[in-house]
């Protein structure tokens, strides 16, 4: 499961951006990553362990919902169960 979630350029900087990733590990737990940065720029990689799905999907809904709070906008979602935002 994969979102992307970018800011509307505000002047001459260029936008920002979250990146939100789903990914199943080796002993059957599932890690959040999250990479933030500015586009064309330097970004930021964040990794969270969770033992089940359930509990790493909240997670992601909740990082999702803090970045819409922020005026992040959902440009990109990709995966089976996606949530909606």
């Amino acid at each position: 499961m994969r979102l992307l979630l970018q800011q509307r350029p505000g002047g001459p900087e260029a936008p920002r951006f979250v990146q939100l990733m789903l990914q199943p590990d080796l002993l059957g737990g599932w890690t959040l990553v999250r990479e933030t940065g500015q586009i064309g720029g330097r970004s930021t990689v964040r990794r969270e362990q969770f033992l089940d799905q359930a509990s790493a999907v909240s997670a992601l809904e909740q990082a999702r919902d803090q970045q819409l709070k922020r005026g992040f906008q959902v440009m990109f979602a990709q995966g089976a169960n996606t949530p909606r935002p």
